[in-house]
């Protein structure tokens, strides 16, 4: 049996006791006391995670709430891992630490440099302002300067091309370990520029280098509360379908029969559509909460007819069909639920890009898709179709190293 979200209003009778708590007052501060102490926090930041930086930067050991210490010389561990006393230098620390955990996300890398900038802006930015600078006038300035270096960085920027040179990134990055450093250059050299790298336990006592077939997009699960790994805040499922629809899913009625077969079949479901509106996505969150059903929701990427060829590329990819209306489909007709639905051997889902491992059909299915993307790309005169199509034989061809 399926749960129903729906919303209740409380009636409140006169046995009832309720119990208000107030929430803590606020505390504010002006001008140069609290630039000064929010810089402070940001210093304090800054220094712990500042030992790290560069290929002879120093541990960091951090007390766990559970366990022993844990020993790092990545910058964002460091800076998560920080909150202070005071709730005024605390602001300036969560400021820097956002900084931090952006760059992260973006890059990968660069977290301890991107929080020593941070530093030294705020605290350039605190003098000038301090001696009757106007704030305003300050940030377009940063703003100027930003692309003045942006340009800069750009015309020394070196391509990183041959195998020996990820090597030697990739072993800095692991702080000083070959063996991952090799394992690194080996995966980038086997997907290539486009390709996806990732890495997942192992069942054995060495290193293991694989390639799969696979795709990767940008785009997140819709709601968190899908997250089946609360640790690093992702969605994990195994062996599941996939279901491809090219409108927004909008009402409960109907996603009810999807739901209903992967209940029976006691699988797990990944519904990649347009949107998905809220009285259908708050049932999908509360079977998920209520009765363990493994499902996440994300939107599919890109928009308009450059979104259907993307569906229709994900359906060859799992062996599913994509869902429109353009050709009679419905997600209600349960009799056409295990040739509409794909499958994949896995699905890693975070925030910000949704990750395809294997998924259904053949390769020479797949490689049939891929010419037809090659012809239209010879055929096409827009440099912008040109390059959403080499977006889209990239996905198709790169393929997942799995380390």
């Amino acid at each position: 049996m399926l749960a129903r979200a729906s919303a209740r209003v409380a009636k409140c009778n006169p046995g009832n006791v309720f119990q208000v708590r107030h929430a803590s007052s606020k505390e504010i501060r002006f001008g140069c006391d609290a630039r000064n102490q929010m810089l402070a926090g940001c210093n304090r930041l800054a220094d712990a995670v500042g030992v790290t930086l560069g290929p002879k930067g120093r541990n960091v050991v951090i007390e766990q709430p559970y366990g022993s210490p844990k020993i790092t010389k990545d910058g964002v561990t460091v800076a998560k891992s920080i909150e202070l006393g005071n709730r005024m230098m605390n602001l300036g620390a969560q400021l820097v630490k956002q900084v931090a955990s952006t760059t992260n996300d973006i890059a990968g890398d660069g977290t301890t440099t991107a929080t020593l900038l941070a530093r030294a802006i705020f605290r350039e930015g605190c003098k000038a302002v301090d001696a009757g600078m106007n704030p305003m006038d300050l940030l377009r300035g940063i703003n100027l300067a930003v692309e003045k270096v942006l340009a800069h960085l750009n015309s020394v920027t070196k391509n990183v091309t041959t195998s020996e040179e990820i090597f030697n990134v990739a072993t800095i990055s692991a702080n000083g370990d070959k063996v991952i450093g090799k394992l690194i250059a080996d995966a980038m050299e086997k997907v290539g520029r486009d390709g996806t790298i990732t890495v997942s336990e192992g069942k054995t006592l060495t290193h293991e280098l694989e390639l799969v077939e696979g795709l990767k997009f940008d785009r997140g699960y819709i709601s968190p509360y899908f997250i089946t790994n609360s640790k690093e805040q992702k969605v994990e499922l195994e062996k599941p379908f996939v279901l491809l629809y090219d409108k927004r899913i909008s009402s409960v009625k109907s996603i009810l029969p999807v739901l209903e077969f992967i209940v029976q079949n006691q699988g797990s479901l990944l519904i990649i559509a347009e949107d998905v509106d809220s009285e259908a996505l708050a049932t999908m969150v509360v079977n998920k909460l209520r009765l363990g059903l493994k499902i996440c929701a994300v939107k599919a990427p890109g928009f308009g007819d450059h979104r259907k060829a993307m569906l229709h590329d994900i359906a060859v990819m799992t062996g599913g069909q994509v869902v429109t209306e353009e050709t009679g489909g419905s997600l209600e007709d349960a009799h056409q639920m295990p040739q509409m639905l794909g499958r994949a051997k896995s699905v890693t889902v975070t925030k910000d890009t949704t990750l395809v491992i294997e998924g259904g059909r053949e390769k020479a299915t797949i490689d049939e898709r891929c010419d037809q993307i090659r012809v239209s790309m010879e055929q096409t005169h827009s440099d912008y179709e040109k390059e959403k199509l080499q977006e889209r034989l990239a996905r198709m061809t790169g393929g997942v190293a799995v380390i």
